[in-house]
């Protein structure tokens, strides 16, 4: 089942790796420093405006889903969380837009918030689709909605940045109008399965209680990700936030797909498991994932980092290449900790519906990473800021698992974790057997093969998540991949 699952979101995943990837690649070429530095510091803070008017929202559309359905009362769910969402709308909309009205900031930066925000508005109308779809079971419908909605909006906007001069904010407007015609296809299905359910204001306090807590812990959280950037345009310039942003995104991008993939098959069948069946049920279903995790997440980081010259070399732009290469290797390190600490830790406080807790934790982590930076960036500059974001994340990853386990105790398959750490080491001593060539892709391409091949081999030797079954299942007739667990 948990297979089935995984590749189930394949096409969600593929989507975001040529849309995480190409971004940069094409935006950091279309955009100079500057600009692309904009872009960062606007899709920050649509991020976290998002988190902070919506987020609550789309997390207890989630995390009902499953007891609305099993008592029979999903319509209700649905007209409750669509009724909530048109308060939101008007009303966040309304205070969204006259801030970046009032703002002392240009019309150009002006026409780029307000058209990130309508991205953001049409965008959480369609998550709530997605968020069910997700969390009942339906991988074929999310995944063509998910996928279609990522590569049209990167389409949309590639094609404006490179035609138009209006610049960063040609990507939102792209963004905006693939939710549109997403929605097209959509809103009428989730409406007609809304039709004659009722907006109950005991529901609506219920699930503003959970996700409120859930959306000010998110809020934290990006924070903790992103913070840094606005530390780094006030003492170092908004060129150098293009810098550090390019070698952000470039490996924080490919574990943050690999960490949502797990997340996005494994959270809505761990939450029916604990809903429906027992403990632990739900506990068995979190520690194969966190196997798998480490079978697939530390040899992605260690990779990163073992190509990070010619990786960059290959897909950043020249105007913001100068310090990628060198952050690239701390972020994938700070990529695979937050992964681990909000795609696994996480899930006790969620399961157990403690999300203030929670969110006090990143509350703390935050503060602890703004410090470090004041500190770090004056001293090292933009390396500075990564220094910090491992740091800080390596101690709120610990706090988080200690402060969960007495809530609910999730597995920690020290084993597969430790095979998984030694097959990462065997495959970076292959990997640096290899010389660096003249030609980029050449170095990144034998570097990327060689470690493929000698992790492939180090993971079957020590039997990393019993993948040896996996392999020796495909040899079966009528082979399916919910007969593995």
């Amino acid at each position: 089942m948990l297979g089935r699952h995984l590749l189930g979101y394949m096409p969600v995943q593929a989507a975001q790796a040529i849309v995480g990837f190409g971004s940069v690649a094409v935006f950091t070429r279309l955009m100079g420093a500057e600009a692309y530095g904009l872009y960062a510091l606007a899709l920050a803070t649509l991020t976290l405006t998002h988190i902070a008017t919506f987020t609550w929202l789309e997390a207890a559309v989630a995390r009902f889903h499953a007891r609305a359905d099993a008592r029979n009362r999903l319509r209700d769910h649905l007209s409750t969380a669509y009724g909530l969402y048109i308060l939101l709308a008007l009303g966040g909309g309304t205070l969204i837009f006259g801030a970046i009205h009032l703002a002392p900031i240009d019309n150009s930066l002006k026409a780029v918030f307000s058209f990130a925000a309508v991205s953001l508005i049409v965008r959480a109308a369609l998550q709530i689709g997605l968020e069910t779809h997700r969390a009942g079971g339906d991988i074929a419908r999310y995944s063509a909605l998910e996928a279609s909605y990522l590569m049209l909006g990167f389409m949309i906007g590639v094609g404006l940045l490179a035609m138009t001069d209006l610049g960063p904010a040609s990507i939102f407007i792209g963004t905006a109008a693939a939710a549109l015609i997403a929605l097209v296809f959509d809103l009428p299905v989730m409406l007609r399965r809304a039709r004659g359910g009722q907006v109950q204001p005991v529901r609506a306090r219920t699930y503003a209680r959970y996700g409120s807590a859930v959306s000010l812990s998110l809020v934290f959280e990006h924070l903790l990700s992103v913070g840094d950037r606005f530390l780094i345009a006030a003492f170092l310039g908004s060129g150098a936030v293009g810098m550090y942003a390019a070698g952000y995104g470039l490996a924080d991008r490919l574990l943050d797909i690999i960490f949502i993939w797990f997340g996005a098959a494994v959270w809505p069948m761990t939450l029916k498991a604990f809903e429906t069946q027992s403990v632990d049920a739900a506990r068995k279903l979190a520690g194969q994932a966190a196997s798998l995790m480490a079978l697939i997440s530390f040899p992605a980081a260690a990779g990163l980092a073992l190509v990070a010259e010619p990786l960059t070399t290959l897909i950043i732009g020249e105007s913001v290449r100068a310090q990628a290469a060198v952050i690239l290797p701390w972020i994938a390190l700070s990529g695979l900790l937050n992964g681990m600490m909000t795609y696994y830790f996480h899930e006790a406080f969620t399961l157990r519906r403690r999300t203030g807790f929670m969110a006090a934790l990143m509350a703390g982590a935050v503060a602890l990473n703004l410090g470090l930076n004041l500190v770090f960036i004056p001293a090292f500059g933009i390396v500075g800021a990564a220094y910090a974001t491992v740091l800080a994340y390596l101690i709120s990853l610990v706090i988080c698992a200690i402060a969960g386990r007495s809530l609910f105790p999730l597995p920690l398959p020290w084993g597969d974790w430790v095979k998984a750490g030694t097959a990462t080491i065997v495959m970076a001593s292959g990997v640096f057997m290899i010389p660096d060539f003249e030609t980029a892709w050449i170095s990144l391409l034998s570097k990327a093969v060689t470690g493929a091949i000698v992790y492939a081999a180090a993971a079957y030797v020590f039997n990393i998540a019993n993948c040896r079954s996996w392999l020796r299942a495909f040899d079966k007739p009528n082979w399916r991949p919910e007969k593995q667990a």
